[in-house]
This record gives C-alpha cells, structure tokens and sequence, in this order.
C-alpha cells in the first residue's frame, strides 16, 4: 500500500478485518475476502465518503469499470470457475466497494448467495500467500 497516496481515505474497519490486500490496482485497493470457500476479491475505491458508484467522478466510474473488469477476468483465468459474480450492495458497510466472486456449479451456496451463507473458513497463511500470488500474476 502507498499511504501518501490515500490523500486521508480511510478503509471502514470491517472490510479491514475481514480482508487481506492484494494489489494496489490504481483507483481502487484489491483485497481478498479471508474465506476459503469461494475466491472472493473486493476493490475498494479510495475516495473519501463514497458510498455509490454514481457519487463518484465520470473518469473514477470509467477506471472503476476498467479494473472490475480486469480483476474478474483475472479471477476467473486463476481459479477456472464457471461463474463470476459482481456486486456493490452496501446494506452493511456503506464505504463504496466490489465484490468479485468465483463461482461453480456445486459450490456450496451454488446457485445462492454467498452473503451470510455457513461459516467462515479462513485461509491458511500459506494457501492465501499462493492465491494471492497467482492472481497478481494474472493480473
């Protein structure tokens, strides 16, 4: 991560603890969601009090646009999934930010959401190290 250039953002601190970072893409923070369950990335913009894509700027929503597109095809190169899926709902956390999900046909939540489905199962630090690593490389 590059402090200088959160310009005073703040990352709301339950995507904080329930996430690692990835990847400084740009406009946004790629962080992965520590559940082994589903590959599942988040990209936090880092724009003070945003809690939409439409309060951000016409070029903030074009880039934003860019690296969702390219963190999901990255995902789905990394992990061979059948299905990606994307959301910024913000019911809970209100701070502005994407989901990113691999999904498969089987899976466990297959073909629901994975939002408050069973028990969390944390990587292991060495399995999240790896992912972490093959996804940057995609990228």
């Amino acid at each position: 991560m590059h402090p200088v250039l959160k310009a005073g953002f703040a990352l709301d601190p339950r995507i904080e603890a329930d996430t690692q970072p990835v990847i400084w893409l740009g406009l946004c923070e790629l962080r992965v969601m520590n559940d082994r369950r589903w590959p599942w990335l988040v990209l936090v913009p880092q724009r003070l009090g945003i809690e939409e894509v439409h309060d951000l700027t016409p070029l903030d929503q074009a880039m934003l646009t860019f690296e969702s597109n390219m963190v999901a095809q990255a995902l789905k190169r990394t992990t061979g999934c059948t299905k990606i899926n994307t959301g910024a709902l913000g019911n809970i956390v209100r701070q502005l930010h994407v989901h990113v999900i691999a999904r498969n046909e089987g899976d466990p939540a297959w073909p629901g959401p994975v939002w408050g489905y069973g028990v969390r199962e944390s990587y292991a630090p060495a399995d999240l190290h790896q992912f972490c690593a093959r996804l940057k490389a995609a990228l």
